[in-house]
């Protein structure tokens, strides 16, 4: 089944496939226009015999579509622009395998043919014209609005004739060598060319470790930074959607885990956000994160953890910087006391998104329902497939309700003011479940006469209407079955303002999240009222003086013990400004930088702020290193305060020290002596100098370096 759904008009196409022949044999495209009342076969619009392979949507007007031929038996496509009501057949002379809309202009494609060539057309697919031959499937790309200066743009990935891979760009219908452009300067490794919102990702071919690049906002490529102890094997990219990357780095000795990264705005600087992060084998082959980005809820993610043998679920609320163990809910189904104690028993939760796109997944949210989330999981010391239920969030995960004992597809209805329940495929069923009140309480309701598995059901994403269709088949044999629901006779109303309540977003009781204070809309609990087209969920969002946990550790840093960031062993501070040029200025790196899109403000903002510096404009020279008072020893109790001249009278960042604002702090756990040495360093060269110091006392010494 392959099926869309507009605004009372739905189109289904099914296909018989034979397996003795391995191919499809037939196929019936149906049409209704009541919303699944009645349906057309539409077969006759196009040829009784013609088999078709699949059905497109124009992602930028839906009234226009597009139907493919099955290979097997032609190569045509089928074009109609009034909602599938008539079509008109053109020939093609390839094969496509796959296409891709423009995100604005409705009537620009790319089509991907299956000997590998790429062909565009710019009037909605009646005439079309070879773009590159030997393009890797799935690495082409239309320009992206704001940053490309041509709207049609393409980006591709292309082999050479001897075999090698290169990242190219050209206008869809001028693309003729003279004028493709080569972004990046040499040949990349294949499948790695990335193009997404502001970023663009490649790999190159190397030997030894795995190198990775990135172009900001179409900015030359710059290599990305992981930490020097990572030797990553692979590298995927989560998310680019809140002005900072996401990466999912497997290292060379993790076989079923990823350790998930975070970079500054460029995508440039990455810093370790969580270790072994699970991955779940997809029904390709392919491994998926379970990582999930909460809709509606800046910066909130859910991670599974495996610690030792164990995976535990943990949740953030500033991307990653804190995470924490979900907390169990203080009852069970029968209202029983749950006596559960972390990190011995908390609750975990299967992050899974669904890859079939007419069923819920085992985790679902929605940006119109802030706040809620619904998921299959299980209470206990670690995550377990056995033994699980449904539990639901109404406050972001701050607390946990069980709603089912087995597990369920989860729907939003009415933007989710209220919650459709049905038990998964793998189990017959007559009956769905309703609740209006964040699933509190559940109402069942019998929609079919004889069990039916439920395949999915068809229901427009954020669509106002409050009708669903279920599709299925009643046993292994039997053909599809399709059952209309309109729910509109359960709502009463539209929702009023005595309708709403204010809710503030938390994090177990602190209200700055991010940075702010937000406040949040939401339906009462229980009232039948029907949302209106302008529901608009955010009632305010007030910004937070700012305080430590606004900061993680920079590039180069790691949180210690004391909670303090500190350089890594591996991480020379002064570095930084080595491609600094004379003249120019650099941000001198306090340890500290602030959580992508946090909107805190003054507080201790200034303090952990990278400070802008000049570039030097010569060598250091003369460094001279002398205590305070002269003296080489230190006497029990007694501080030492060293004076520093860097010769060049430019500041330096301190490595392997601890930052404060009264002074850089060191201290000696041991008597003996010390080799203090002192390195000063820019781009145009560098001076080091040494004392010894005989620390004679027992006690720890505090030294302050000025």
């Amino acid at each position: 089944v392959n099926a869309c759904l507009f605004d009372s008009v739905i189109l289904i196409l099914t296909k018989l496939f034979d397996f003795h022949m391995g191919s499809a044999t037939e196929s019936t495209l149906w049409r209704s226009t009541d919303y699944g009342t009645t349906y057309e076969k539409m077969n006759d619009k196009f040829g009784l015999k013609t088999v078709l392979s699949y059905l497109y949507i124009c992602p930028s007007n839906k009234r226009k579509i597009m139907l493919l031929t099955d290979p097997e038996f032609e190569s045509s496509i089928l074009i109609s622009t009034d909602e599938g009501a008539s079509f008109q057949k053109y020939r093609l002379s390839f094969f496509v395998l796959s296409l891709l809309f423009h995100h604005t202009e409705e009537d620009w494609a790319l089509a991907y043919s299956h000997d590998q060539k790429l062909y565009s057309s710019l009037d909605f697919g009646r005439k079309w014209q070879l773009i590159h031959e030997q393009v890797t499937p799935n690495r082409f790309y239309w320009s992206v609005a704001g940053l490309d200066k041509e709207p049609d743009l393409v980006h591709m990935e292309a082999h050479t004739p001897d075999g090698n891979v290169q990242y190219i760009t050209c206008r869809a219908q001028m693309c003729t060598e003279a004028n493709r452009n080569y972004p990046f300067p040499g040949f990349i490794d294949i499948s790695s060319l990335i193009v997404q919102d502001d970023y663009i990702f490649i790999q190159v071919p190397t030997s030894g470790r795995a190198t990775y690049y990135v172009s900001y906002r179409r900015d030359s490529f710059i290599e990305i930074k992981l930490p020097k102890y990572s030797l990553p094997k692979d590298l995927h990219i989560v998310s680019t959607d809140e002005k900072q990357v996401f990466a999912a780095v497997q290292e060379w000795n993790q076989n079923d885990t990823y350790n998930l990264y975070l970079s500054d705005t460029r995508g440039i600087f990455f810093t370790l956000a969580m270790e072994n992060v699970k991955t779940t084998r997809g029904i390709g082959g392919n491994q998926m994160l379970d990582l999930y980005e909460v809709a509606g809820i800046k910066g909130m993610l859910v991670a599974n953890k495996r610690q030792d043998s164990q995976v535990k679920t943990y949740i953030t609320y500033n991307k990653g910087r804190d995470w924490r163990l979900l907390q169990a809910p203080p009852t069970d189904l029968d209202g029983n006391e749950i006596h559960c104690i972390l990190p011995f028993c908390s609750l975990h939760l299967q992050l899974q998104m669904s890859e079939n796109p007419y069923i819920s997944g085992t985790i679902s949210t929605k940006s119109s329902s802030p706040g809620i989330i619904v998921a299959t999981g299980n209470i206990g010391a670690e995550l377990s497939y056995n033994n699980v239920g449904m539990f639901v969030s109404s406050d972001a995960g701050n607390t946990w309700r069980q709603i089912f004992e087995e597990e369920h597809n989860i729907w939003f209805l009415d933007r989710g003011g209220a919650l459709v329940a049905v038990k998964m495929p793998s189990v017959p069923t007559r009956h769905l479940w309703v609740s209006f009140d964040e699933g509190r309480q559940w109402s069942q309701h019998t929609f079919s006469s004889v069990p039916l598995f439920v395949d999915g059901v068809l229901v427009e994403a954020g669509a106002d209407n409050q009708i669903m269709t279920f599709f299925g088949h009643f046993s292994h044999r039997s053909e599809w079955q399709l059952i209309k629901i309109d729910y509109r006779a359960i709502f009463s109303k539209k929702c009023t303002e005595e309708d709403y309540q204010t809710w503030h977003l938390h994090n177990q009781g602190e209200p700055c999240v991010m940075g702010q204070k937000q406040i949040y809309m939401k339906r009462r609990p229980g009232n039948h009222c029907m949302l209106g087209v302008d529901y608009s969920t955010v009632l305010s969002a007030e910004s937070c003086i700012c305080r430590a946990h606004d900061f993680e550790c920079d590039y180069g840093y790691e949180r210690r013990s004391d909670g303090n960031c500190r350089p890594s062993f591996w991480f020379n501070p002064f570095t930084v400004s080595r491609s600094c040029s004379q003249g120019q200025n650099f941000f001198n790196s306090t340890g500290y930088r602030k959580v992508v899109l946090n909107n805190c403000t003054k507080g201790v903002k200034e303090i952990y702020t990278a400070r802008k510096q000049q570039c030097p404009n010569r060598p250091p020279r003369g460094l001279i290193l002398t205590t305070k008072d002269g003296k080489l020893t230190a006497n029990r109790g007694s501080n030492v305060t060293f004076l520093l001249d860097f010769g060049d009278g430019t500041a330096v960042s301190y490595s392997n020290l601890s930052w404060t604002e009264e002074g850089i702090k060191h201290g000696y756990k041991s008597a003996g002596i010390f080799r203090v040495t002192a390195l000063a360093e820019n781009t145009l060269g560098y001076d080091t100098t040494t004392l010894f110091l005989h620390v004679t006392c027992n006690k720890n010494l505090q030294i302050r370096l000025h």
